[in-house]
Parts: C-alpha cells; sequence; structure tokens
C-alpha cells in the first residue's frame, strides 16, 4: 500500500529568473546540480518545451535506478513542471519570480512511497531537494 508525499521548498539566486530557468531545464546541466544523476540523455529532439522527454540515472550509494521524465508545464523564465513518465511516480514544480536584481523560487513535489517508509523518505527527500537547490546557487556562481 502506497501514500504520496509532499514537499515544498523556496530559496533565492542572485541571477534574474530568464537565467536560472535556462540553466535548470537544459539537460546538460540537471547533473550539476541535481548531484544524484550519473546520466541524463535527452529521448526528445530539439530545445526543452513541454511534452521534451529525458532518460535520468540516478545513483545513491549502492542503490541506482533510471526513469524517463517529461516536462508538463513550461513557461520560460517562470515556471517549469515535470512527472516521471517510467519509474517512481513523482513530480515536481518550480516556479520563479523576480527578486529585486535576482530571484526566488517555489518549489512543490510530490511522491509516492510505500506507507510504512513514508515517514522516513518524507525528510529525508526534502533534505535531498534543499540540497539540489544550495548546488543550483551555486552552479550559478552567486548563492543568497
Amino acid at each position: 500500500m502506497t501514500t504520496t508525499m509532499c514537499i515544498t521548498d523556496e530559496f533565492s539566486v542572485a541571477a534574474a529568473p530568464v537565467e536560472v530557468f535556462a540553466f535548470m531545464v537544459d539537460p546538460e546541466n540537471l547533473a550539476k546540480w541535481q548531484t544524484i544523476k550519473t546520466s541524463v540523455t535527452p529521448l526528445t529532439d530539439g530545445p526543452p518545451r513541454r511534452g521534451y522527454r529525458v532518460r535520468e540515472e540516478s545513483r545513491i550509494g549502492p542503490r541506482r535506478w533510471e526513469q524517463v521524465v517529461e516536462f508538463t508545464e513550461f513557461q520560460p523564465g517562470r515556471v517549469f513542471a515535470v512527472r516521471v513518465v517510467d519509474g517512481p511516480r513523482s513530480g515536481g514544480r518550480w516556479r520563479l519570480e523576480p527578486d529585486g536584481a535576482g530571484t526566488r523560487a517555489h518549489f512543490d513535489a510530490w511522491f509516492e512511497a510505500p506507507r510504512l517508509l513514508a515517514p522516513v523518505q518524507k525528510p529525508l527527500i526534502r533534505r535531498q531537494f534543499r540540497g539540489f537547490h544550495r548546488n543550483l546557487r551555486a552552479q550559478l556562481g552567486r548563492a543568497t
């Protein structure tokens, strides 16, 4: 039996929303900020957009898995959302807004997990994404 977990995060980046967005949606950059990714392969030709898919290979310790992820929402410089279409059921959405000379980002995600493991997995996944967002700020060279 599974349950759905939801997590949120907010963070600031000292770069314009259009720059943050472009960095985040580029498949070549994904492993730079989501450091569990060992490989990201585009499955759709052309630039990222709604409906664009990538195959991600991930690793945490000895555990490895792959999944296919699709952009389900795509508004350049403003918002994008993804969902796993082949792999563990999950999805996430990042909304970006101007904040002075930088960006304020709002993140919401959901994950399905076995009901008995959910209380343990939720704080671990929340911590993991907060780390990913710190990596993102470091990659853009301006942490706030």
